[in-house]
């Protein structure tokens, strides 16, 4: 694309507009730039609120791909890719997934996560090749996000999906985008011109943070990474998480911390495993072939076992 016509797209994007709130924000004290700050913030979740009937279509596709063994893959340039590898790096010790069950792409690799790589968000046969690399396949979920919802390296990620039969979905801050129209699925919310003209990692970044951190924890609890709303597949991998795991069983169960801390030490640290024995008395071995007959659905395990 030319300049000429870059800058012609550009201007035709909500997200790129001025805002008329913030005209004179660089005339204000730090007191009231915030203010105008938070004023803006106030919209992102009303925007995000017209758009959920397309999240929760497109969790029920990520949960349909999580029980079938595939792979949920987020894929986006700057902001947006960071924030994709953010999402999909705290899965793991959320919820007790592999870590190549959500896969963060960003344009330029790993090394683009703590610095810019210019032109990488320009090549489509980059987007295209990130996901043959990690053999993207039919069975996986693509998320393609890009604020502008016109980054070329998405839309070959896209487009590639779109070929080889796979879901892609795409996550952009303005209506009517390049990649809403490539995507089988599409979250459009629009939070208006930015605060600071162009600067997306603002509404717009914060507007894709809510929808993926929906993606994932919705699309988690239905395949039941949850009891109630505690995080029972957390991993005790450090001093808090341990003493986090302690509380949540403690929270379940309404036992002691004594007996929290006892079971879950004969379960190693397995939080489900421990909530299920003091509630229903099982031993360790019948607990463990409950759950797997549940599919690890603990609050299913519970019930069928506290009503013999």
């Amino acid at each position: 694309m030319t300049n000429d016509a870059l800058i012609s797209a550009l201007s035709q994007l909500v997200s790129e507009g001025r805002n008329p709130d913030t005209m004179d924000i660089d005339l204000l004290s730090s007191h009231e730039i915030i203010e105008r700050i938070n004023q803006q913030d106030k919209q992102v979740p009303l925007a995000v609120e017209k758009v959920l009937p397309e999240i929760a279509q497109a969790v029920d596709k990520i949960t349909e791909a999580f029980r079938k063994g595939a792979r949920l893959i987020y894929m986006g340039a700057g902001t947006s890719g960071r924030l994709g590898v953010l999402d999909a790096s705290e899965c793991p010790p959320t919820f007790g997934v592999s870590d190549q069950m959500v896969v963060g792409l960003i344009a330029g690799g790993p090394e683009a996560i703590l610095k810019a790589k210019e032109g990488a968000e320009d090549s489509p046969e980059l987007g295209e090749n990130d996901l043959k690399d990690i053999h993207f396949t039919k069975n996986d979920v693509l998320v393609g996000i890009a604020a502008s919802g016109r980054t070329p390296y998405v839309i070959g990620g896209l487009e590639y999906a779109n070929d080889i039969g796979a879901t892609s979905i795409a996550l952009s801050c303005n209506p009517d985008s390049p990649i809403a129209d490539i995507a089988k699925i599409a979250i459009s919310p629009v939070v208006g011109p930015e605060a600071l003209t162009g600067s997306t990692r603002l509404k717009s970044g914060t507007a894709q943070k809510l929808v993926l951190n929906m993606l994932t924890t919705a699309s988690m609890i239905r395949i039941g990474k949850s009891y109630q709303n505690l995080m029972v597949d957390v991993k005790a991998t450090n001093e808090k998480l341990v003493a986090r795991a302690a509380r949540i069983v403690m929270q379940a169960t309404d036992c002691e911390k004594h007996q929290a801390v006892s079971t879950l030490r004969e379960t190693n640290y397995e939080v489900k495993l421990a909530i299920l024995m003091i509630l229903t008395d099982l031993d360790i071995d019948t607990a463990k072939l409950q759950l797997s007959k549940q599919q690890g659905f603990l609050r299913k395990a519970v019930e069928i076992n506290t009503e013999l």
